[in-house]
């Protein structure tokens, strides 16, 4: 499998908050700790104190979220005052949902291999923090599959991973290959957390990752102190408010909108926002009410009830983990740049923000039509309209540019702007006014010459776009739509080719090209 590298910059698929963090643009330092390079992990890893009785209640929570599975990691290891986790996020996707994913999984397991070498001194862990709590079911009831969408349609409501799984066998009999590995999660689980934990562990337990499941009483038990401060004090809203407004100075559009109250109220099939009006705080849709006192009380007793929104979740995760580096994606880095504030108020260690890998996939199929059309893989990354310009204008036999004409035209209309002047100044508005109405008129043979060279070249302009059509489906990035089943089912060995592929360390788009 041949490697090619692409600067993120030259994409065009990226914000230019997330691309000014990852060239360390001097207005962007105080938003965040230190930039992620092997220095900065050590240099995080040394200082990074953590309670031994919160890496107790870690490990006890894990021993008891993996009970029955087969070959479970060691968590023991996370007891040692020198052992730290790297760590990756997101929602439980059905059947692992867009490819980038996987590939922050990668990354995570990657990264921990990196550093266990590098740093021998310390004991790195990659972690899947298994977005459980969330209530978009909308955001994860489907996925891409060679080009068809399936979706679960179903009728629970609140954290996602309290669903029952079992209701998918109907989808799992619409897929065109039979996925056994699928089939033991969904049928064999209650539940949607525990059936994604089963195959991320079949896929990668065998590489370190950990999936921690933090919709866990126990956990929340722990976490308490800070659902506390925010009950009494709800400081994060206007902390984060500040950092959006200095953010929006320096030109950038921040992701994430604080709330006077950073907190959901969590029950069975229920999540909602958590709201104060005086000293009552409720919860929206629901007639629930709670006074002061009652609030507390329920927060000492039954502390699952309680869910860090999108300013909280990262408290939430760095607070219960011996954490120094969160693997983000394109979206996910900037709005962490929006929380430095929060961690400094709660005088919590703020990770190392670490790029994902980012990667464009090329079996061996399409390989063979680039080849054929003489096309690079950088050359796709353009637009439609670039793209099919540039691949003309390469491959034609006709000149299709009016440059020299062009040049020709201004020469002799500066002769002639020069004579007109000798003999009457006001002539020059005239002279200028019909050098542009023939300047426009070249431009406009020029655009002629160039849509007909077009239809010349029409069927392998039409395979060109077909091509790019399915290295970016819809126009966007390919890990964004399509799914690891579009590739595993066809190659098993795909994932370890990727884990062979990736670098943690290394933030450029990477082109991998199957023969």
């Amino acid at each position: 499998m041949d490697c090619q590298y692409l600067p993120l910059s030259a994409t065009g698929q990226f914000t230019n908050l997330f691309l000014d963090y990852l060239a360390q643009k001097d207005s962007l330092t105080p938003f965040y700790n230190q930039f992620p390079t092997l220095e900065a992990y050590a240099e995080q890893a040394r200082n990074r104190t953590f309670d031994p009785a919160l890496r107790q209640t870690l490990v006890d929570v894990l021993e008891r979220q993996y009970e029955g599975i087969e070959n479970k990691p060691d968590f023991s290891e996370l007891l040692q005052e020198n052992a730290f986790t790297v760590t990756t996020g997101h929602q439980l996707n059905i059947f692992t949902g867009p490819l980038y994913v996987v590939y922050k999984m990668i990354t995570a397991i990657n990264l921990a291999k990196r550093l266990n070498e590098a740093l021998p001194e310390f004991r790195f862990v990659p972690i899947y923090w298994m977005a459980s709590e969330d209530h978009d079911f909308a955001e994860i009831n489907h996925f891409n599959l060679f080009g068809k969408t399936y979706s679960w349609a179903f009728g629970e409501r609140g954290a996602v991973g309290r669903m029952n799984p079992r209701e998918m066998e109907y989808l799992l009999e619409l897929l065109p290959e039979k996925s056994d590995l699928f089939e033991k999660a969904y049928l064999g689980h209650s539940t949607l957390a525990d059936a994604v934990r089963y195959y991320m562990h079949e896929l990668f337990g065998a590489d370190g990752l950990i999936c921690l499941n933090p919709d866990d009483a126990a956990l929340k038990k722990a976490f308490s102190p800070i659902v506390r401060d925010e009950i009494l004090n709800g400081a994060t809203g206007d902390i984060v408010k500040q950092t959006t407004q200095q953010l929006q100075k320096l030109g950038y559009n921040p992701q994430i909108t604080p709330r006077e109250l950073n907190l959901f109220y969590l029950d069975d099939q229920l999540r909602e926002r958590l709201v104060r009006e005086g000293n009552v705080y409720s919860v929206l849709n629901t007639d629930l009410r709670f006074s002061q006192a009652e609030i507390l009380d329920l927060l000492e007793n039954h502390p699952e009830k309680f869910s860090p929104n999108v300013v909280l979740r990262p408290v939430y995760q760095e607070y219960i983990l011996p954490n120094i580096a969160y693997i983000g994606g394109p979206s996910e880095v900037p709005y962490w740049l929006q929380l430095k504030g929060v961690f400094d108020y709660f005088s919590l260690p703020f990770p190392l923000l670490v790029p994902r890998n980012f990667a464009l996939y090329i079996n061996p199929g399409n390989a063979k039509r680039m080849e054929k059309l003489g096309v690079e893989a950088p050359e796709l990354f353009q637009d439609e309209v670039r793209l099919r310009r540039s691949y003309i204008e390469r491959i034609s036999e006709n000149a299709l540019h009016l440059n020299d004409e062009k040049k020709c035209l201004e020469d002799c209309f500066n002769d002639i702007l020069a004579k007109a002047i000798r003999v009457d100044k006001s002539l020059e508005g005239a002279v200028q006014a019909e050098k542009a109405k023939l300047v426009n008129a070249l431009d406009n043979l020029e655009k002629r010459l160039k849509k007909a060279e077009e239809r010349n070249h029409e069927t392998v302009v039409n395979q060109l776009l077909a091509l790019k059509q399915k290295l970016f489906p819809g126009g966007g990035p390919q890990d964004r739509t399509e799914n690891l089943l579009s590739f595993y089912l066809n190659d098993p060995q795909f994932v370890d080719k990727l884990k062979s592929a990736f670098d943690p360390l290394d933030y450029r788009m990477l082109i991998l090209t199957e023969h």
